[in-house]
């Protein structure tokens, strides 16, 4: 073996630049398993308050991100509506995911949000433009057979946790349905305009947009709870970890792009299964490592082979060619 060819290629890869992008890789994953768990342990101690929880991050977003922009006192760089339209799917898909843990497991949640790659792949497909590689397919192939498994565990085949397990599975794919739009349109708009911007608006709207469908769905709900010290620091927990995850996304996806960002997420999963095994003392279905091994195995082939072949349209929307394909929680 050719050391001193591996020494090189070992100096000439792990830079600092590389380190600090590893980090905050890990760092993204690592919060996302936070909310993760919070979310779940809000579910446990009897709280259905799914559109409550999302809306004191929205809260925080428009506060802090809103005073800086108030600040600079320039004028919106995107027209309102959009944001206002991004700020709908991120509703929903935060809605429906946070309303997937009162009836399936954490690692059912975390493993199925791998969806989001199909969605965005079929989204970009469709409304973009954008071609994707014979490679790239089977990468997202072998991750849509993964879920298969982690559904197939939940059925009852493998004994997968939750009270109604299929009813959260199907809820956590309709929420990666509105993620991928909204991490689609939230992408685009990072990389070619403000990310004080973006992230403030996304906030303001979310706020609003919480605070109507919370009066209309969810108040019979609040007045049924029963406050404790354990359920505010679940609440606060949420809320931390979240605002943590809607502000190192953008500096991801500006350093890494989508390759480093989707790998990273990966890991938010283990540490759904330690978060499973420790603290709630539940058993891991096998299927659920073969399922895991599979995303894993899919992500890293298409995360690989990322460039999407330009349209033949001349290419008007290559703009679009490196989109985030798996973005959760938001």
């Amino acid at each position: 073996m050719n050391w001193s060819g591996v020494g090189n290629w070992f100096k000439s890869q792990v830079t600092l630049n590389n380190l600090f992008r590893l980090f905050l890789g890990q760092l993204v994953s690592f919060v996302l398993a936070l909310m993760s768990f919070t979310s779940s342990l809000i579910a446990s101690l009897g709280v259905d308050a799914p559109i409550t929880q999302t809306s004191f991050t929205y809260f925080t977003l428009a506060v802090v991100y809103g005073s800086i922009l108030l600040r600079r006192g320039q004028k919106l760089r995107i027209p309102w509506y959009w944001y206002l339209a991004l700020g709908f799917v991120d509703v929903q898909g935060n809605y429906l995911v946070n309303k997937a843990y009162q009836f399936s497991s954490i690692t059912s949640v975390t493993l199925l949000d791998c969806w989001t790659i199909v969605w965005a792949i079929i989204l970009t497909y469709i409304f973009i433009g954008t071609r994707y590689s014979l490679w790239q397919l089977c990468g997202a192939a072998l991750c849509v057979l993964g879920l298969g498994l982690v559904v197939l565990s939940d059925a009852g085949v493998g004994g997968g946790g939750g009270s109604k397990p299929l009813l959260g599975d199907a809820l956590v794919i309709a929420g990666t349905l509105f993620f991928s739009m909204s991490n689609v349109g939230e992408e685009f708009c990072v990389k070619k305009k403000d990310r004080v911007e973006v992230v403030s608006m996304i906030g303001l709207f979310g706020m609003l947009l919480s605070g109507v469908e919370l009066s209309i769905f969810e108040l019979k709900s609040l007045e049924s709870v029963t406050w404790s010290t354990d359920i505010i620091l679940a609440f606060a927990g949420y809320t931390l970890a979240s605002f943590l995850f809607y502000t190192i996304t953008p500096f991801v996806l500006k350093l890494s792009g989508a390759t480093m960002f989707n790998l990273s997420l990966l890991t938010s999963d283990m540490w759904a299964v330690v978060v499973r095994i420790l603290f709630y003392r539940q058993q891991v279905d096998w299927l659920y490592f073969i399922a895991f091994g599979l995303v894993v195995i899919g992500l890293v082939i298409y995360s690989t082979t990322e460039k999407d072949v330009v349209p033949e349209d001349g290419g008007h929307n290559v703009e679009y060619q490196v989109l985030n394909a798996e973005n959760v929680a938001s």
